[in-house]
C-alpha cells in the first residue's frame, strides 16, 4: 500500500469546470457502467442538486463520492457513487474518500444519520465505518445491494 498526499475538493454541480465534471463522470461510467457490466441511467438527474466530493493529486481524480441533502427533517443524508479510480486501487483510497465524505456530511448536517445504498459484496468494508444492514438484500439493476445507515453523533 503505497501513502498519497492527496486534496479534497468539494463542490455544487455548478462550480466543477467542464473539464473537472467529464472526468469525474468518465470515471463514473468506466466503473459503474463499462468494468461493472451494468447498463443502467449514470445521469439520474441527482447530480445537480448535490455536492461532489474529489480526492486529487496533481490535478489527477483518484476517487470521488457524493453527498445528497436530507430529503426532509427526519431524513437522512445520502452518500453515494463511491467510486475509486482503477489506476489507484489497493492504496485504500476508498476508506479515505469514505472518510471524508463521513466528514463532510456531518459537518453540512450535524446530528444527522448517514444512509447509503451499498453493493453487497462491500457490506463489509461499510460495516468497518460504522454503517449497519438496514435492509434485506435487493436488486438494483442487476447487483445485489443492501440499505446501510450509519447514526451520526446528535447535536
Amino acid at each position: 500500500m503505497t501513502s498519497i498526499a492527496y486534496q479534497i475538493d468539494v463542490r455544487a454541480l455548478d462550480d466543477l469546470p467542464s473539464r473537472d465534471l467529464y472526468a469525474l463522470m468518465k470515471l463514473r461510467v468506466d466503473v459503474f457502467v463499462v468494468e461493472q457490466a451494468c447498463p443502467y441511467p449514470e445521469l439520474d438527474g441527482k447530480d445537480v442538486d448535490a455536492l461532489h466530493l474529489r480526492l486529487l493529486a496533481d490535478g489527477a481524480l483518484l476517487a470521488a463520492a457524493r453527498i445528497l441533502k436530507p430529503e426532509g427533517p427526519e431524513k437522512p443524508v445520502k452518500i453515494g457513487r463511491v467510486v475509486v479510480s482503477p489506476t489507484h486501487r489497493g492504496k485504500r483510497l476508498g476508506d479515505r474518500v469514505m472518510q471524508e465524505a463521513i466528514r463532510e456530511a456531518e459537518r453540512l448536517y450535524p446530528g444527522r444519520p448517514i444512509a447509503l445504498s451499498a453493493q453487497s459484496h462491500l457490506e463489509r468494508f461499510y460495516r468497518a465505518l460504522g454503517f449497519v444492514p438496514v435492509s434485506e438484500e435487493y436488486l438494483e439493476d442487476g447487483i445485489p445491494h443492501v440499505d446501510m445507515l450509519r447514526e451520526s453523533p446528535r447535536k
